[in-house]
């Protein structure tokens, strides 16, 4: 089997290339052209003879044109390719929409226009184009589904939105194999800096370094508005936005499996990949902190207005009912295993 990655240097991408050539498929990664080194994440794929990076753009219709043509005994196309941050998104809002929302018509386009037929596609859809919006079961709690009306409430969302329309279209008009995964928040040790879970982390393990170099203990720890201080030394807060925001985060490692299954069904269709669960970023914190032995956080927390999103997206907790019984996939790791895998790393 051979398949194809677009945004192979990104978090889901490695992980997912990490799995198929376990799974001794062909691995072909795509990844833009850039003046700094973006490939941190699958340098460990270098010396594999079945791992090949090639250079392609998928805004660029021409460039996915000639990969497919170079590539034409392609399997399996994986679709990571995004601006995948959100709060990135309302200030670059028409590059947002290139890559996430056009890139994915462009390949969907291509595949129908080279008769691609044969081949299996996966798009990453996201639980950011639900928005507000959820259902409520019959104990009156807060869940969305695969039957969730999105409404979408970033330039980001829009974008992921469209592009699993037009999954569902061309699977309709053209009988493309095509399979949407809507992933709510996945983490891990890969997980960019820019991502709050990892922001997190990033911060207790520079401060516990800070910490561990400063010989002063014979000084208290004093706490101005913006930085903790000991004697001259001083160490800047962590910075934070809505705290009271809630996902249902799961580990990344287990939601790649989930890509993959999609694309061994006989049948394509959109899935839930979720944990079921949802936790605050309050939450998140209590755990990371009490694994790291610190003990009241707020002590070392600002809360950051510059931080909030201009329209906020307050509850997010997925239904995976679906991939459970028709993939027979299920996650293996809680947030009490995630915060661990992603502190042990930096720790």
């Amino acid at each position: 089997m051979k398949a194809l990655i677009t945004g192979i240097t990104g978090q889901d991408g490695s992980h997912l290339a990490d799995l198929l050539l376990e799974k001794n498929y062909e691995v072909v990664g795509v990844a833009r052209r850039c003046s700094v080194d973006t490939t941190e994440r699958i340098k460990h794929l270098s010396s594999n003879k079945n791992f090949n990076l090639i250079e392609g753009d998928i805004t660029d219709v021409s460039s996915v044109i000639n990969i497919f043509k170079y590539n034409d005994n392609v399997d399996e196309v994986y679709n990571l390719a995004a601006q995948s941050h959100v709060g990135t998104s309302f200030k670059q809002p028409a590059l947002t929409w290139d890559i996430t929302g056009k890139g994915c018509l462009n390949i969907l386009q291509s595949m129908v226009d080279l008769n691609m037929g044969h081949v299996r596609f996966y798009q990453a859809s996201s639980s950011e184009m639900f928005g507000s919006n959820y259902d409520l079961d019959k104990n009156g709690v807060k869940y969305q589904d695969e039957q969730t009306k999105f409404m979408p409430n970033s330039p980001y969302a829009i974008a992921k939105t469209a592009a699993h329309h037009a999954v569902r279209i061309y699977r309709d008009a053209y009988g493309l194999h095509a399979s949407s995964g809507i992933l709510f928040n996945h983490e891990g040790p890969r997980r960019g800096e820019n991502f709050v879970t990892q922001k997190i982390v990033s911060w207790i393990a520079n401060f516990k370094k800070w910490l561990s170099y400063t010989t002063l203990d014979n000084f208290p720890i004093d706490y101005t508005d913006n930085h903790i201080v000991i004697h001259r030394e001083s160490f800047p807060k962590l910075r934070l936005g809505n705290l009271k925001a809630s996902r249902d985060w799961g580990y990344a490692v287990d939601y790649v499996k989930a890509m993959w299954l999609m694309l061994q069904q006989d049948e394509a269709d959109d899935y839930v990949v979720c944990t079921g669960k949802s936790f605050t970023i309050e939450d998140f914190l209590d755990e990371a902190f009490n694994y790291a032995g610190i003990e009241e956080w707020r002590k070392y927390v600002v809360i950051d207005k510059d931080l909030y999103r201009p329209c906020e997206v307050d509850y997010l907790r997925g239904d995976n009912n679906k991939a459970k019984k028709v993939l027979g996939w299920k996650p293996e790791c809680d947030l009490e295993g995630l915060v661990k895998l992603m502190m042990d790393a930096k720790l």
